[in-house]
């Protein structure tokens, strides 16, 4: 006898295209402050990552030191993770990612963790293009160490204690498309809508992906004068473009006038696609992009949206020839030269 289902059946959970329901994606309960804007991008980081079907066990979470630094045990607790030590994240996961270069690799870090002790790295991470996706959670202030300014704060910017910013912001997002990053853009964390997109299309793209996301702080850097609040956000966020994303495996759905768009393939086949809402605006041009962003610093502008996009770019592993095996899988015979090799080119030494 066939059976049937009872009409007042409870439904199992909705999932995704390869089966996992979100739970799969999610991580352990936050220690953050409550409004921190650091748990707003992990709850968007799980809604990427179970939205374009990323498997848990090949992804790797990486971190530095720092409240930003402590949000990859908020998300996807099925993923390998690493947090290293103050400023190193860059340098961990360029050795990572050499190791087996099939995982999907995603970093945290913070504005201090980056723009100052870490600078070296992030830079050369930066000109590798190393196929990761490293997102920086700004919010001006170095929260663990009582809120002093880091090097992203705005000059002119008022702490707490009505101390004022007399020094120049480091902007990341300049700074990468200059050294070679391949997808750099800056979002906001209660700006859901372009931060999903943006991490949705940063999931398909081979290369350096930098998103410099503004994530006040509600305990240091949330009050008047600051210029990374929630308020001040709100009321000067200057989108530059209007973001769509259609993975490839999703219908392909257009809805914007023709003339207005900007599409661009993704390496999976995937389509970002940019709405023109600044005139003429090209995220395949450099130059223009970081004069886009010089420009809005002297008009006092925050800019967000994906400044520049880059999917021709050979990635560091390209660069490297490195072969398709995981080079950690590899048996020692293989990845250590026998001592006749060395024998070898001893010998050509001494001729």
């Amino acid at each position: 006898m066939a059976t049937t289902t009872a009409p007042n059946a409870t439904p199992g959970p909705k999932v995704n295209h390869i089966g996992l329901p979100i739970l799969e994606y999610r991580g352990g309960k936050s220690t953050l402050c409550a409004g921190c804007g650091h748990n707003a991008i992990s709850e968007r980081i799980i809604d990427a990552m179970f939205e374009m079907g990323v498997e848990p066990e090949r992804v790797m979470k990486m971190s530095g030191i720092g409240c930003s630094s402590k949000s990859p045990a908020y998300f996807m607790n099925r993923a390998h993770a690493f947090n290293a030590v103050h400023g190193r994240m860059a340098a961990v996961s360029t050795g990572a990612i050499l190791a087996n270069h099939t995982m999907t690799t995603i970093g945290v870090s913070g504005d201090g963790d980056t723009a100052s002790i870490g600078m070296g790295g992030f830079v050369h991470m930066l000109r590798r293009n190393l196929p990761m996706i490293y997102i920086i959670e700004n919010n001006g202030v170095y929260g663990l160490t009582k809120g002093q300014f880091s090097a992203t704060a705005d000059l002119g910017s008022k702490l707490k204690t009505g101390v004022i910013n007399d020094l120049p912001a480091i902007d990341t997002c300049a700074l990468a498309i200059q050294l070679g990053a391949t997808f750099v853009g800056r979002s906001f964390s209660g700006d859901k809508k372009q931060l999903l997109s943006m991490l949705k299309a940063a999931i398909s793209h081979k290369g350096t992906v930098m998103l410099d996301v503004i994530s006040p702080c509600v305990t240091f850097n949330d009050h008047e004068g600051s210029t990374k609040s929630y308020k001040f956000m709100q009321e000067n966020d200057e989108p530059i473009n209007e973001l769509g994303f259609v993975a490839s495996f999703d219908d392909i759905e257009v809805d914007y006038d023709s003339g207005q768009v900007y599409e661009v393939e993704m390496h999976d086949g995937s389509s970002l696609r940019l709405r023109k809402l600044l005139e003429d605006y090209d995220p395949t041009d450099k130059a223009n992009a970081v004069r886009t962003l010089m420009e809005s610093h002297d008009n006092n502008e925050i800019l967000t949206g994906v400044f520049y996009i880059n999917t021709e770019k050979p990635t560091f592993i390209d660069l490297l020839n490195v072969v398709d095996e995981p080079l950690g899988t590899l048996p020692e015979s293989v990845t250590r030269p026998p001592k006749s090799a060395l024998d070898s080119l001893m010998a050509s030494l001494r001729s």
